[in-house]
């Protein structure tokens, strides 16, 4: 079975046809379903030994694939030659790409506190254990680990003791930021957080975070209903927006509060939760909390656009659906 040479052959017969007629035929010659030479020479492997049938088999497979790409570019081909291009018709207008909305929302949301004096840091999505949860006030043994499912990662190292994770919230970046910083100061972190939880129409394994901490001698929780009343009235463009604090425990801050909000009167919404930054957070970055004290919030960023824009469904923001990317 001469592999090269049926090869030869078709590509001369393609080469050489000049209409779609002539296709037609030199498809039938190589690849017809009776006797096309493709055709025949895979109905001869069965009588080829073993050990020659598994040579041959992918070669064939592989032939025929390149000789049905050959035919069809060929086809092209001949489809453009003849077509007439009329050069004073209007060039076709290029469609163009644009931010998704998930960036369109994360930027807003940069842009408000940024006009409010607050600082912007990034940083690693990989976390360890130590950032992720014991500088939180979250250590091994306490129960509140049970509300963060974690994608724990194996060590790159034989010899390295920290374990590591995918960040479950962007609250390590309080700890990462007053590890190298002094008070006073304020911040936020926009970025993405995972958890390892059954997905709907309002929870996402992956999923984006905004996260605000501000630190100094005398700020509290009237300080940040300040901030997020301001935030709240810009990102939603002026509309009446109300907002309450309810008791909530997280184990970073104390007290802790889950924060609603009610646009022009109509039902409340939850919107993340916040709280005057635990001392024993503090004390892990080296603070006094008899000197300093401050408040830090989490919000999703995914819910801020869903509110913002009625969207249904979460799963949407990645879904590469284009009808709800062009919406936008």
């Amino acid at each position: 079975m001469d592999l090269e040479e049926i090869r030869k052959r078709a590509v001369e017969g393609i080469e050489k046809a000049t209409t779609a007629n002539e296709i037609a035929e030199v498809r039938i010659k190589c690849l017809g379903r009776k006797q096309g030479e493709i055709t025949l020479a895979l109905r001869a492997l069965k009588d080829l030994p073993d050990a020659e049938k598994r040579k041959t088999g992918p070669l064939l497979q592989k032939l025929k694939a390149e000789i049905e790409a050959a035919l069809v570019f060929r086809e092209k081909e001949l489809e453009n030659a003849g077509r007439i291009i009329d050069i004073t018709l209007p060039g076709e207008k290029t469609e163009r790409g644009h931010l998704n909305l998930l960036t369109q929302t994360e930027d807003e949301i940069r842009r408000i506190f940024n006009s409010m004096n607050f600082s912007v840091i990034d940083g690693p999505e990989v976390e360890d254990e130590y950032h992720n949860f014991d500088a939180l006030n979250i250590p091994a043994w306490h129960p509140a680990r049970e509300m963060w499912d974690t994608f724990w990662l194996k060590p790159q190292k034989n010899n390295d003791k920290k374990r590591y994770l995918l960040r479950t919230h962007t609250s390590p970046m309080q700890i990462r930021y007053m590890e190298h910083h002094k008070p006073p100061f304020q911040i936020i972190s926009v970025g993405r957080a995972f958890r390892y939880e059954a997905t709907d129409a309002t929870h996402e394994m992956d999923f984006s975070q905004v996260e605000g901490l501000m630190i100094g001698e005398d700020v509290s929780l009237a300080n940040f209903k300040f901030v997020i009343s301001e935030f709240f009235r810009q990102f939603f463009s002026d509309k009446e927006v109300e907002v309450r604090f309810r008791s909530s425990y997280f184990p970073f801050v104390e007290p802790g509060v889950e924060v609603d909000i009610r646009l022009d009167n109509s039902r409340w919404l939850e919107m993340g939760g916040a709280g005057m930054v635990h001392p024993n957070v503090l004390k892990s970055v080296g603070y006094n909390p008899e000197n300093w004290q401050g408040f830090a919030f989490g919000f999703g960023v995914e819910r801020l656009a869903i509110v913002r824009h009625k969207i249904p469904d979460i799963r949407l923001f990645r879904s590469q659906d284009l009808r709800f990317t062009k919406e936008f």
